[in-house]
């Protein structure tokens, strides 16, 4: 029997090749994540370990609401104490934050969250482990900077230049020192680094004599628990302190736990490629048993079992899903060194180190590859064995019986209606438990669905089939009927387009809802030309509001200044805003009362807020400021609630008393005749051309909120698209079993009078006719599933309607007719290529 698989395999050798391709793009996809996440981790770890090796412990200050405000760091004099100490080698502390320089267009260089600063800190031979300098040397007094390589390369700057560099404050210029190599994170992940002396980092980032963190040497001889026992006694409360190699630990598991929200995305996308691949393969084993129906009743009439006829369908299997999966593997290879230099070309470098071919991805490989290979196949060889050998010999084929229909039909419909009324309550209930029963509601609709397909699949073509005669004859009405033909065949192809496109659409109507939701709340409630804010998301100097006030044009500025305090005994998120001008930048609609007593000293409160706690217009709240000061505050105006707006607004005069430091993300200006050129080169200018400050106009303020979700559904699309791919191979199948099955009906036709150029287009309206059914099926079915989801959290988003992306589910239609097209060329082919005498001989 296994001589009877491998000849049979090796006689169907085209159309075993769409099946292997099919298992072989979704083991690629598994085999690819695990070689290249394995990759990952052990080069990240590697240079975790490495940036440890010299460290015997590590120190790390954290906030501490009391101590901070005496010492916001390790103290220089710690440090001292600590190098004193027996078996202490050496002492080297640590301050970083962020700085960035601008190419020679001005623009930032780096992506702002990446673009660090740092101190030089040389030891007592000059230098610092850290950094290889290629070019001159570390910055030892004020003024002088050293940056990474690729930023000097990418800002054409050379060793005794000017640099422009960017903080949180003013833009400042610097001379070139050096420059330099490192493994450190920011310049891996393509930022940049920027190294100033010590005493103009501290200055910059902390307090002068402090640190954020520090190593400690230990001398030889010296083991790293015993420095660490020596140096806690000197740690003041909120300093942590780990031996090197228990940090580099540490770091070796956020590595991989970072890693692995990566690799679960790939995974899915994997997981749902082989899913839709297993419609293709059953499809194919069930071509193939058909093509030998006869073959396989004389092998039962001289003895072969049932079991045996299963287990040689079986064997054919496993062949092509061995075959399938080693060629899946070494795909997965390839595809693992594609996403590693994609993430060069993408400016995100990663360390050093080979390529990781540990034995996971292989076992994974070769179980997925065969372990889906034979389930699929399972079903068609069981139902090979059970034709009686007479019935098969006379070519008389077991059909379905009405109770096999039945009963499928039955659990179809029990199972969509059990899911679609999970969906439902799904979205009533809202929230992460909506979101779950919904999951598990469209897990079940979506085989109940499957199951249906064939069932629906009469009636709609049905109801599609006059619009194929009237422009295409008496190939249309052909290609309709075809189509319906074999209900289960079709069904199990339209199935593969329909999950691809559930998917495809519910993001899409999902991503398209929320997008718009953000882009009305955006255009409705932001009354201001542009909006300022800090390259990598943290806080904007006091000096950046200055600046913009005096700025020409500008005719209303007002920060969103976070200032929490506590109002009536509760902390309140609170917006120290400039009254006069923040109702000219934001929407903000008064109830009661008026926005003008903000300038005297009152507070302005969100309605549901004010309600929650009994506050009115005139209402006296005690206040404990954030430097614990207490006083009163009345409340003079209410406003509708807002998600632009904190729940209670303030004067930022109000508060710079009891606020030293104030956290101001975003600046909101308004200026005269609105946006343009001229305008914003202006704030710009007076700005100091910052290029750490990012001026974004209305068009980039919506690009802010919805740029992430259609980066997501770019990424998802080319993630499923693996699955198209697989669902297009499969009509492909369905078409040449469809063609195989009716050779003799083709060669009556021919002799009849259909030319060649009708029966090609009748393969092609039957593959689109098939393609569209399977699209319009998932596009429903996705249009359900995305509503649901957005119904779960429409409460946090502001303005939520239900978008349906027309002019997407248009062009997923047209898309799938084209796959229809491209997929019935070969069939078409060999359908209008059949000789019609021998056709009409053939059994």
């Amino acid at each position: 029997m296994f001589r009877t698989a491998l000849r049979n395999v090796l006689a169907h050798k085209a159309r075993l090749l769409m099946t292997v391709l099919a298992v072989m793009l979704g083991v690629a996809f598994v085999s690819g994540t695990l070689v290249f996440t394995d990759t990952l981790d052990r080069a990240f770890t590697r240079q975790a370990a490495k940036s440890y090796d010299d460290v015997a412990v590590a120190l790390t200050s954290h906030p501490d609401p009391d101590e901070a405000k005496r010492e916001p760091g390790l103290s220089g004099a710690t440090l001292d104490k600590i190098a004193a100490l027996p078996g202490v080698a050496s002492v080297s502390g640590r301050v970083e934050g962020f700085a960035g320089v601008p190419d020679p267009d001005g623009k930032l260089i780096g992506v702002g969250w990446s673009n660090k600063g740092s101190n030089f800190a040389p030891g007592k031979d000059g230098e610092d482990s850290r950094y290889a300098f290629t070019e001159g040397g570390g910055p030892v007094a004020p003024g002088q900077i050293a940056l990474d390589r690729e930023t000097a390369e990418k800002g054409r700057y050379k060793v005794g230049d000017t640099v422009r560099v960017a903080t949180n404050g003013p833009v400042k210029e610097y001379r070139l020192q050096g420059v330099f190599t490192t493994d450190d994170g920011a310049v891996s992940a393509g930022g940049s680094l920027v190294l100033f002396d010590t005493r103009t980092a501290q200055t910059l980032y902390l307090k002068p004599g402090f640190f954020q963190e520090a190593t400690v040497a230990a001398a030889p001889g010296t083991g790293d628990d015993a420095v660490l026992s020596a140096v806690e006694p000197l740690l003041p409360g909120h300093v942590s302190a780990q031996t090197g190699e228990e940090l580099s630990a540490q770091q070796a598991k956020e590595i991989e736990a970072g890693l692995s929200a990566f690799s679960q995305v790939f995974l899915g996308a994997a997981a749902i490629a082989l899913f839709v691949g297993v419609f293709l393969i059953a499809n194919t084993f069930t071509m193939l048993v058909a093509q030998r129906t006869k073959e396989v009743a004389l092998m039962r009439a001289v003895g072969a079992s049932r079991r045996q006829v299963t287990r040689s369908v079986l064997a054919e299997a496993a062949i092509v899903g061995l075959v399938a999966s080693v060629a899946g593997y070494l795909l997965g290879i390839g595809l693992a060194v594609g996403l590693r230099s994609g993430m060069a070309a993408f400016g995100m470098k990663m360390p050093d180190g080979p390529l990781v071919l540990g034995a996971t991805p292989v076992l994974a490989a070769l179980g997925v590859g065969l372990v889906i290979t034979m389930l699929a196949a399972w079903l068609p060889g069981r139902r090979a064995a059970k034709i009686p050998p007479v019935a098969a010999m006379n070519s008389v084929h077991a059909a379905p019986t009405q109770k096999s229909l039945v009963v499928r039909n039955s659990v179809g419909g029990a199972l969509a209606a059990l899911g679609g009324g999970l969906i439902v309550l799904g979205a009533a209930k809202a929230g992460g438990t909506g979101r779950i029963l919904i999951a598990g509601g469209a897990f079940l609709t979506l085989i109940g669905v499957i199951m249906l397909i064939p069932l629906l699949s009469r009636p709609l073509i049905a109801a599609v089939r006059p619009l194929l005669v009237g422009p295409f004859g008496i190939s249309g009405k052909l290609a309709g009927q075809n189509a319906v033909r074999n209900p289960r065949r079709t069904g199990a192809t339209a199935s593969a387009l329909a999950i691809g496109l559930t998917l495809v659409t519910g993001l899409s109507v999902l991503g398209v809802t929320v997008g718009s939701s953000l882009d009305r709340a955006t255009t409705d409630q932001i009354k201001a030309d542009y909006m300022v804010r800090m390259a990598n998301g943290g806080p904007l100097d006091p000096s950046v509001l200055t600046a913009l006030e005096k700025a020409p044009g500008v005719t209303a500025v007002s920060p969103q200044q976070a200032s929490g305090m506590e109002l009536g005994g509760k902390w309140a998120s609170t917006s120290a805003v400039t009254p006069g001008a923040i109702e000219r930048v934001l929407k903000v609609e008064p109830t009661a009362g008026s926005l003008d007593s903000l300038a005297t000293g009152k507070i302005a409160v969100a309605e549901k807020t004010a309600a929650s706690r009994g506050w009115k217009v005139g209402t006296a709240v005690p206040v404990t400021y954030p430097d614990d000061e207490k006083g009163t505050l009345t409340v003079g105006a209410l406003y509708k609630d807002s998600d632009f707006l904190s729940p209670v607004l303030i004067d930022r005069k109000a508060v710079a008393a009891h606020d030293p430091e104030p956290y101001i993300p975003e600046i909101f200006v308004s200026t005269e005749g609105g946006e343009g050129a001229a305008n914003e080169k202006a704030l710009i200018q007076a700005l100091g051309d910052n290029p750490a400050i990012h001026v974004m106009d209305k068009q980039d303020i919506r690009d802010s909120f919805g740029g992430p979700i259609n980066m997501l559904l770019n990424i998802m699309y080319g993630l499923l698209a693996m699955a198209l791919i697989i669902a297009v191979l499969g009509v492909v199948n369905t078409l040449a079993m469809s063609v195989f099955e009716r050779q003799q009906e083709i060669g009556m036709l021919r002799a009849i009078g259909l030319d060649r150029r009708r029966v090609k287009r009748m393969v092609r309206l039957e593959a689109v006719v098939i393609s569209v059914y399977g699209a319009v099926v998932g596009i429903v079915l996705g249009s359900f599933l995305g509503w649901a989801i957005g119904e779960t959290f429409k409460s946090s988003l502001p303005d939520y309607s239900l978008v349906l992306p027309w002019d997407r589910i248009g062009v997923f239609l047209l898309l799938a007719a084209l796959v229809g097209v491209l997929a019935a060329m070969w069939p078409a082919r060999s359908a209008a290529k059949l000789n019609m005498l021998n056709a009409i001989k053939a059994e």
